[in-house]
């Protein structure tokens, strides 16, 4: 069984920044793929965000996102932050993240993940 503890979303200005956590436990895990998927409004697909492996640490970007935010992990604590800089309106969204056990390679299909966290919300207006 895997545990998700989410943190870090909250109300930011445009051109703010906001750092997300994704704290993940469970005797299963050796190596995997961490995503974090986005979604609004609520019942529209989820969109993916960004990835890690953290087998090698490779990484994945959505266009909507590359340069603005960093996908890194902590692996002593089991922890994948997403930095999110230069935020705009349309980065609102509820955050979640997700882990696809036993992957040491960027999962971007949605369907892929094994397991989701509650998710987050992220407002990001003036």
């Amino acid at each position: 069984q895997v545990q998700f503890v989410e943190s870090g979303g909250g109300l930011v200005q445009p051109g703010g920044s906001l750092r997300l956590s994704c704290s993940v436990s469970g005797s299963t895990l050796v190596y995997y793929a961490i995503g974090w998927f986005r979604q609004s409004p609520p019942g529209k697909e989820r969109e993916g965000v960004s990835c890690i492996s953290t087998w090698d640490g490779s990484s994945y970007y959505a266009d909507s996102v590359k340069g603005r935010f960093t996908i890194s992990r902590d692996d002593a604590r089991n922890t994948v932050y997403l930095q999110m800089n230069s935020l705009k309106p349309e980065d609102t969204a509820v955050y979640y993240c997700a882990i696809k056990v036993g992957s040491k390679v960027v999962i971007t299909e949605i369907w892929q993940y094994d397991y989701w966290g509650q998710g987050t919300q992220v407002t990001v207006s003036s």
